[in-house]
């Protein structure tokens, strides 16, 4: 029998989930549906944040009977070029576009983290930032890319665990945030709260 979940991770991302099971903490997965819209004006560090909060929150308020003081984690990444965010491409052609705009210039990832106890507890949140810097990519290599639909289901059109890693050059900062999760900052983050 599996040991009861101590958290839960209010993400769809099966790659949140593969790195939050590397902290050995039982959780259980429930996805949030959210409005993902940017506000007018919204920064991109903002926006990861308000995002992963209202993802928290949104599966908190849902808890009930044993499970009312839960923990919830939500997450949100938020790739940026010049301060100018990217979601995820609706399609190859603005997959296409997003990359050919990375190509060659250094961007920024921001993951926001929140973390509410249960449906009455208190919020806290924070973002990681990493920096990015993509190599110029050959016209080939990036149809190449975009034709093996990896870049579909990510943020900024590229997956640094798979393909899209070989487009970077530089790294600064959490490698993991650039993945979907800051390990070592929701590790502090759920210390901080006795989770872990």
């Amino acid at each position: 029998m599996p040991p009861r979940p101590r958290l839960i991770l209010a993400s769809a991302s099966p790659r949140r989930s593969r790195l939050l099971s590397e902290l050995a903490v039982p959780f259980e997965v429930r996805p949030a549906v959210v409005d993902e819209s940017r506000l007018p004006g919204e920064a991109p560090p903002d926006l990861a944040r308000r995002l992963a909060a209202a993802k928290a929150l949104a599966v908190a308020r849902g808890l009930g009977g044993a499970e009312a003081a839960l923990p919830v984690l939500g997450a949100d990444t938020v790739v940026a070029l010049g301060g100018q965010p990217f979601g995820k491409p609706r399609d190859p052609a603005e997959a296409r576009e997003m990359l050919q705009r990375l190509s060659g210039r250094e961007h920024a990832v921001h993951t926001g983290l929140a973390l509410v106890r249960g449906r009455r507890g208190s919020l806290r949140t924070r973002v990681v930032t990493t920096a990015v810097a993509f190599r110029p990519l050959a016209l080939e290599e990036l149809e190449a890319y975009v034709r093996s639909g990896e870049p579909l289901d990510k943020a900024g059109a590229y997956a640094l665990q798979g393909g899209g890693g070989g487009f970077v050059c530089r790294l600064e900062g959490s490698r993991s945030n650039v993945i979907g999760l800051p390990l070592e900052e929701t590790r502090a983050l759920l210390r901080e709260e006795g989770i872990l």
